[in-house]
């Protein structure tokens, strides 16, 4: 399995990059190839929403820089991972932008699937989605908001498996990791 990790840390906020080597070293335990992207040392533009990816590059932002790398690489990738503090129930900024950059790898004509409106899919396949949120502490709120707008982005991105998991600031690893663990088994049995 090609599993890609899009670590959404803000500058300074090293916690997330702990998170970042246990999903690795427990991913590469279990078999899997993982790759992963620090979002932000990566030069990605912010969408421009001209929807060129839709009508003039099919799939293919125009703006050339590592957006472009990321959106392929993420349509490559068996599993999609989203690690990110969770800011107001949403991603950082830095998972918003990368996703945002992705909008080619759907197209612009809708469907509906369960009653909402989505994208149809450009591809025969997207990837699972696994978005692993941190919070300073319990926020009952923030975490029901997150959890529904992975759900909405898994549904939007045509994933055949999503789950959520919110961790808290000040965790040690071994808690971690027993929260992490089950949502790994997971996805093995969906793979």
């Amino acid at each position: 399995m090609d599993v890609l990790i899009l670590n959404g840390a803000l500058a300074g906020d090293a916690e997330l990059d702990g998170v970042e080597a246990m999903l690795r070293r427990e991913l590469s335990a279990a078999g899997c190839r993982s790759d992963s992207v620090v979002l932000r040392s990566t030069p990605i533009a912010y969408c421009q929403g001209c929807f060129e990816c839709w009508v003039k590059t099919p799939g293919m932002c125009k703006t050339q820089d590592a957006g472009r790398d990321v959106a392929a690489a993420l349509i490559r990738s068996d599993l999609l991972v989203l690690l990110t503090p969770i800011t107001f129930g949403g991603y950082s900024s830095e998972i918003k932008k990368a996703l945002d950059r992705s909008i080619g790898l759907v197209l612009p004509f809708f469907t509906r699937i369960e009653g909402e409106v989505h994208h149809r899919p450009r591809y025969d396949r997207y990837p699972a989605l696994l978005a692993v949120g941190v919070l300073p502490e319990p926020r009952a709120e923030e975490e029901r908001i997150f959890q529904a707008l992975v759900a909405r982005n898994a549904r939007n991105m045509h994933s055949p498996w999503h789950a959520v998991r919110v961790l808290y600031r000040g965790e040690d690893g071994p808690t971690r990791l027993e929260l992490i663990r089950p949502l790994l088994e997971q996805i093995g049995r969906a793979a």
